[in-house]
């Protein structure tokens, strides 16, 4: 018996577990996988998946090409034994474990989101570099409404009444939910998820709660299971939490900022600062490789048709990549701090990401920027908002600069970008097929 066996053998039976989720992110973020009998469970053995799980669209399609090895193979599901977590909210002592896909001679699935995220990071490994990420993750909560048709409400608070308004900052609009982000804490630190602050948004019912730093993977992995858990809480107190970028028409949109920097590995210094403090080349050069390379990697920001409703002026979202020190109209801001903490904020990514996706193309992004010592425009101190666009305004612009660019193609591996646009190409001509309330409205008997 290996040490990892061992090491989830006994986490178990100190627990006394009775059933384990056995979980993998899929391309979009959420969780699959089986629920196993814990009496069943080898970690020694895994279990097997069909790899076709990882091309699936958000409606449980598939592309109309099989993009896996042979016709519909399994792969086989390797625990993680950092992953061991307790599931807080089942009745009965349940653990829940991510897992690894790898084929059968043993090497990883390219597909899988969580390897992916593995081979960006390889790369900066290859120069003794560390980077750390910060996610700030943003949502609504919302009335339970299962009829698609209607419009998403805000829930009713302690005080019986919806928000006036918008609440930015607002203490006791926050306290309004107290029994859910009590709980929401609760889960939280019995998962060993390391929330920092929280705070009311500029929404109606929109919040934020961020990560406390550190390396990408294990963040990557909270905010997977965090977005699990918030929406747990909040189907158990009678309404919804939302991670859709656009929910509500007239409401700010929701985010998920990535806050990078890059230590090396041996000293622990950042490398986006000098000896004397000043910012580095590597730190310029990082920024300029965000500002090339984010506009073809925009398809891992902004995922779904819905996500490019929120990148509009005047929305505290990105409509550019200008850059600027404490400035949050750019779509690339670096906070005000001490050297050691110089870091760049990425604003462009919506909540509805997969966190593994989102955080491996920023850092390849950057990284591309440093590898070749690509120089960013100067600082912006105006508003980036009086600029002009420059992303894609929709899904299958973004999904066409991907396919061009080689040099993310290199990082990710041409299989994975094409498997990736091809679902998300599916996704895109099966919303195409959805008459919408406004055509039938504007459009039924004008035209």
């Amino acid at each position: 018996m290996n040490d990892d066996v061992q090491r989830i053998q006994q986490w178990l039976d100190e627990r006394r577990i009775t059933e384990v989720e056995c979980l993998i992110p899929d391309m979009t973020g959420q969780a699959r996988g089986k629920i196993v009998p814990r009496h069943k469970y080898d970690p020694a053995v895994g279990l097997r998946l069909p790899e076709a799980v990882l091309t699936m669209t958000v409606t449980g399609d598939y592309p109309e090409q099989d993009f896996t090895p042979v016709a519909d193979p399994d792969m086989r599901l390797v625990p993680d034994p950092s992953t061991l977590r307790i599931v807080p909210w089942a009745k009965e002592p349940t653990a829940q474990i991510i897992h690894d896909c790898v084929h059968f001679d043993g090497t990883a699935a390219e597909l899988a989101p969580r390897n992916v995220l593995r081979r960006i990071l390889s790369f900066y490994e290859r120069e003794d570099l560390q980077p750390i990420v910060a996610p700030e993750m943003e949502f609504y909560l919302v009335e339970v409404e299962p009829d698609e048709d209607i419009p998403l409400k805000p829930p009713i608070g302690r005080t019986r009444r919806t928000e006036a308004g918008m609440q930015s900052f607002s203490i006791d609009a926050v306290n309004e939910y107290d029994d859910i982000f009590d709980v929401i804490y609760d889960w939280c630190e019995a998962q060993g998820l390391q929330l920092d602050t929280l705070i009311h948004e500029m929404g109606t019912a929109q919040m934020e709660i961020n990560l406390d730093h550190g390396e990408p993977l294990a963040l990557a992995d909270q905010v997977f299971l965090f977005k699990r858990t918030v929406r747990e809480v909040a189907i158990r107190h009678r309404m919804y939490a939302t991670f859709m970028a656009k929910p509500m028409q007239g409401q700010p949109g929701s985010a998920m900022h990535i806050h990078q920097s890059v230590i090396d590995r041996a000293s622990g210094h950042n490398v986006f600062s000098q000896a004397d403090g000043s910012p580095s080349p590597a730190f310029l050069h990082f920024i300029g490789g965000l500002q090339t390379y984010l506009p073809a990697a925009m398809a891992f920001f902004a995922p779904y048709i819905n996500s490019y409703r929120r990148l509009s002026r005047y929305t505290a979202a990105p409509i550019n990549l200008s850059w600027g020190y404490d400035n949050r109209t750019c779509g690339l801001r670096v906070p005000h701090s001490p050297p050691q903490a110089r870091r760049v904020e990425n604003r462009l990514a919506g909540v509805d990401v997969n966190p593994y996706l989102a955080i491996a193309a920023s850092l390849a992004c950057g990284y591309l920027g440093m590898r070749e010592r690509l120089l960013p425009t100067e600082p912006l101190t105006g508003s980036a908002y009086e600029h002009p666009h420059q992303l894609p305004r929709h899904l299958d612009d973004a999904i066409d600069r991907l396919l061009a660019c080689e040099p993310l193609a290199e990082l990710f591996g041409e299989h994975f970008l094409r498997t990736y646009a091809a679902i998300k190409e599916a996704e895109y001509r099966e919303y195409f097929d959805v008459i919408s309330p406004w055509e039938r409205r504007f459009l039924l008997l004008s035209v």
